[in-house]
């Protein structure tokens, strides 16, 4: 009795603790839980690692920085998006050199004084220094003429171009697309130093460097397309698609360096960088999920977003929340296709919306490439500023540029209207230009809001059609789940919007020759005409906004 007291006043003061063999016990589980999930994640490593999908790069990236299990297909997601904004924002800087160097080519020599020993044409006394063929009085035409061809030479390689990407490794594909555009890039600049100056040759590098452009833009937006879903796309590609606003300011920003001096070194670097993302390229892209073994994203959808039109009544392009009418019945019609089989030109361009965006794109973009190619030279002559300064303030327009692309995402992801988006930035795009060509000349304070306020409205809508809404065609339901359509979408859409890019350069250096005001004129009636393109998408989605809203007040009834 005596010892049992004396073992219940030592349990009152000594507290109950876990035995050695409860602790070692629970040791060994947490430790076996470890190396079951460091086996696991080894196993998978091990047979990513050995899938020939899986670049070298990625491989050794993956035994030095493999995430866990919980957080995989985020981390790569994060990976692929960053990876492809810098991929295509140095194929936008590669382009961007001409329209900065076109100054030079053709500069006011006035005032100028011309090396020891050099005899100067009377005729040509103030175009002296300007770069053989360019001198001539007819430089505008020169110019547009090679811009028409690299342009012209762009849109028509984006509709093969899709194809192939289709067809082939996308890796392997982008990869020679980039080295193939640097070299023709660094072709140009090399003119320079080797004293060239034949048209004929600027000719040739302008045809063979837009054709190897043209592999990027389809094979990037596919690349994005396979990782991501159709959830909040238009944010997503709007924060992303502003590569192509940094490609451009740093395009301007490089090639204005040596503008003054040595303007072949504004071609050659830009086109070195984008040769050795190629091989980055080559190294690190991972194509599709599947390659890590991770599941492919949901490329249907399931929600609608508020007070946007509903599946049952709206006849809308097909967009996840909003699917037409006419879908349904193309979906019958082309259900026959195997899943994973390419599509014909023919059969995208049957999905609902893809001719109007087409058509669309092509003023949208006419308009602004005009701003890429022209906009320097348009400052020079309206603010008498020098060469670099002019190429300085043009960054500007592309800074909006990037402001324009995340707000038209951001509001298409909440009201689930596209093209109503894009109509109302048209809309105010027109007056914006026009107070663009008054006051041009009235000072850089002027100056800077007028070309911020213009490239937010003019690159919004390019923007927003170029990657969000080519994804949703691209994946629309008439294609019945094939994961191959989206590159052949997207060369259609953006193939037909780069003619607007040929020719919409070329009419404006032709028509600047009489004055810039004819120029902004045609501007003006190009957004005009890109907004007449999308009518009959606006009418739907506000009809089907009406639809929606009268039911939900019907729902809410006594």
């Amino acid at each position: 009795m005596e010892s049992y007291s004396s073992q219940q006043r030592i349990a009152s003061v000594e507290p109950d603790e876990p035995s050695e063999t409860t602790t070692f016990l629970a040791s060994e589980r947490r430790h076996t839980s470890r190396s079951k999930d460091r086996r696991r994640m080894n196993n998978l490593i091990a047979t990513t690692t050995g899938n020939r999908n899986v670049p070298v790069g990625v491989r050794i990236v993956q035994r030095l920085c493999i995430p866990n299990v919980v957080n995989r297909m985020m981390w790569y997601r994060v990976y692929i998006l960053v990876l492809t904004f810098f991929l295509y924002a140095v194929y936008h800087m590669s382009r961007r050199p001409l329209s900065v160097v076109k100054n030079v080519l053709h500069q006011n020599c006035t005032g100028l004084l011309p090396p020891p020993g050099t005899t100067i044409d009377p005729a040509r006394n103030k175009t002296w220094c300007s770069w053989k063929p360019f001198e001539q009085d007819n430089s505008q035409e020169l110019f547009a003429g090679l811009d028409f061809t690299y342009w012209l030479a762009y849109a028509v390689g984006m509709f093969f171009t899709g194809h192939i990407a289709e067809r082939t490794n996308l890796r392997n594909f982008l990869s020679i697309g980039m080295i193939g555009a640097g070299l023709w890039t660094i072709c140009f600049g090399m003119a320079f130093f080797w004293d060239i100056h034949s048209f004929s040759y600027f000719v040739a590098v302008q045809v063979f460097g837009g054709v190897f452009q043209s592999t990027g833009w389809p094979s990037v937006v596919t690349l994005v397309g396979n990782w991501f879903g159709k959830k909040r796309l238009g944010l997503i590609f709007g924060i992303w698609n502003s590569h192509t606003s940094v490609g451009n300011i740093l395009g301007a920003l490089l090639a204005g360096t040596w503008v003054n001096s040595q303007w072949g070194y504004s071609f050659i670097v830009p086109g070195g960088i984008i040769c050795v993302m190629g091989v980055v390229s080559y190294l690190f892209v991972i194509v599709r999920p599947e390659d890590v073994g991770l599941d492919p994203p949901d490329h249907v959808g399931d929600g609608v977003t508020p007070g946007a039109p509903s599946i049952e009544s709206s006849e809308e392009y097909g967009r996840v929340n909003s699917i037409s009418s006419s879908s349904s019945m193309a979906s019958k019609a082309l259900t026959d296709a195997d899943e994973d089989k390419p599509i014909s030109l023919f059969r995208a361009i049957r999905i609902p919306g893809v001719i109007e965006f087409s058509l669309c794109l092509f003023f949208a973009k006419a308009v602004s490439y005009t701003f890429l190619l022209w906009l320097p030279r348009f400052i020079q002559d309206t603010s008498n500023v020098q060469n670099d300064v002019a190429a300085d303030l043009s960054a500007i327009f592309d800074a909006g540029g990037i402001v324009g692309g995340i707000l038209a995402g951001v509001i298409s992801d909440s009201t689930g209207g596209s093209a109503t988006v894009c109509g109302g930035m048209f809309v105010l795009a027109a007056p914006s230009l026009y107070l663009l060509f008054l006051y041009a000349g009235s000072g850089i304070k002027a100056l800077i809001p007028l070309l911020l306020v213009s490239g937010l409205l003019i690159n919004g809508p390019y923007a927003l059609i170029t990657t969000a809404v080519s994804t949703d065609l691209g994946t629309h339901p008439s294609l019945t789940g094939n994961s191959k359509a989206l590159a052949t979408v997207t060369a259609i859409i953006d193939g037909t919007g780069s003619m607007g890019a040929a020719f919409g350069p070329m009419a404006a250096g032709l028509i600047a020759a009489g004055g810039w005001g004819a120029t902004f004129y045609s501007l003006i009636a190009a957004q005009v005409v890109a907004l007449l393109c999308l009518g009959r998408l606006i009418y739907r989605e506000m009809k089907g906004w009406i639809a929606a809203r009268r039911s939900r007040r019907a729902l809410r009834a006594p």
